[in-house]
């Protein structure tokens, strides 16, 4: 990620606040809070290693955890809970998943992603027991020393020839998801230093075009891991607001733990850090299946349709690169 080949894995740790032992750490949590804290003693920039065995395109179908009448109910669900005062906002999502062989590498689906969709947080992790290959577009904290920042991604649509503005619910929600970040940093930030230094701007990546806000701060001297971890996570762009009732409707609605998926994914040396959130990825858990998770931020004036359509947007440029066949 970002330039830095780790090699030469030292320790895993699952206990966050080992982020503050010297070193530097490849580092993955799961939506629902688990942490892997992977220690390694060579690093060196590097561009991603060419693979002498080129990627082959996936040949079977894609199964989704929800079909579209499902994730439309699922939909409906959530704007009762938000008609009833429950909840504002909520991130539904949906996985799909592949079976690919357990001796598979993603390593040349990670060089093929770097080739046909740059992302400015692509990432590569491959430890014992789980293998990430990510294309994200959205920052989670970038740190140096005390200054942090953070860049949620609200907003979606297909690109278009001309610029247009994004809705006014688009819109909306972006505001939504930056006052949760707020609070966010605000736990963890000097009194007065959080601010929002940019404000529903247009980012245009490979098959989408996204709406991105900036929020930046500066850490409480002395603040620890562990504290930072228990302040940004889950990622408030793909909870929802207030972010407790948003992680209960998930939970009670989602039909899978997440896992990786919308958890945090990047590195952490001392003072210094670049963690992405963990959308557009591509994992296997070691057991021959592929999965990739799509979804949507679902409002009061959401149409559900139109909601599934952003998953399908979300998922088939990247599902296309890797092979299958796919339709939802």
């Amino acid at each position: 990620m970002d330039g830095r080949l780790a090699t030469g894995l030292e320790e895993i740790s699952k206990d966050p606040a080992d982020l503050d032992k010297p070193g530097f750490w490849a580092v993955t949590s799961t939506f629902e809070g688990a942490w892997t804290c992977a220690r390694f003693s060579r690093v060196i920039d590097s561009p991603f290693p060419s693979m002498e065995i080129k990627w082959e395109k996936l040949l079977g179908k894609w199964s989704t955890s929800q079909s579209e009448e499902q994730y439309m109910e699922v939909v409906k669900q959530i704007q009762k809970r938000i008609s009833s005062g429950w909840v504002y906002q909520v991130n539904a999502c949906r996985q799909m998943s592949i079976p690919i062989g357990s001796d598979s590498s993603l390593s040349a689906l990670m060089e093929n992603l770097l080739q046909n969709n740059p992302a400015p947080y692509a990432s590569y992790l491959q430890l014992p027991g789980i293998t990430i290959a990510s294309a994200s577009p959205e920052l989670l904290l970038q740190r140096n020393g005390a200054d942090v920042l953070s860049a949620p991604i609200k907003g979606t649509m297909a690109p278009t020839p001309t610029p247009i503005e994004f809705s006014v619910k688009d819109q909306a929600e972006n505001v939504m998801i930056v006052d949760l970040i707020r609070n966010d940093l605000g736990q963890i930030c000097i009194p007065g230093s959080v601010d929002v230094p940019r404000l529903l701007a247009t980012e245009e990546h490979p098959g989408v075009t996204h709406l991105v806000s900036d929020v930046a701060g500066q850490l409480l001297p002395g603040i620890s891991w562990l504290r930072i971890g228990q302040a940004l996570m889950p990622p408030g762009s793909v909870s929802g607001a207030p972010k407790s009732s948003a992680v209960e409707t998930i939970t009670a609605l989602e039909q899978l733990p997440r896992g990786p998926y919308c958890g945090a994914l990047g590195w952490v040396q001392g003072a210094e850090a670049l963690l992405s959130v963990a959308i557009r990825i591509f994992w296997c858990n070691n057991d021959g299946v592929l999965r990739f998770g799509t979804g949507a931020g679902i409002t009061w004036g959401s149409d559900a349709k139109s909601e599934w359509e952003e998953t399908q947007l979300k998922a088939s440029r990247l599902v296309g690169i890797a092979g299958g066949d796919f339709d939802g």
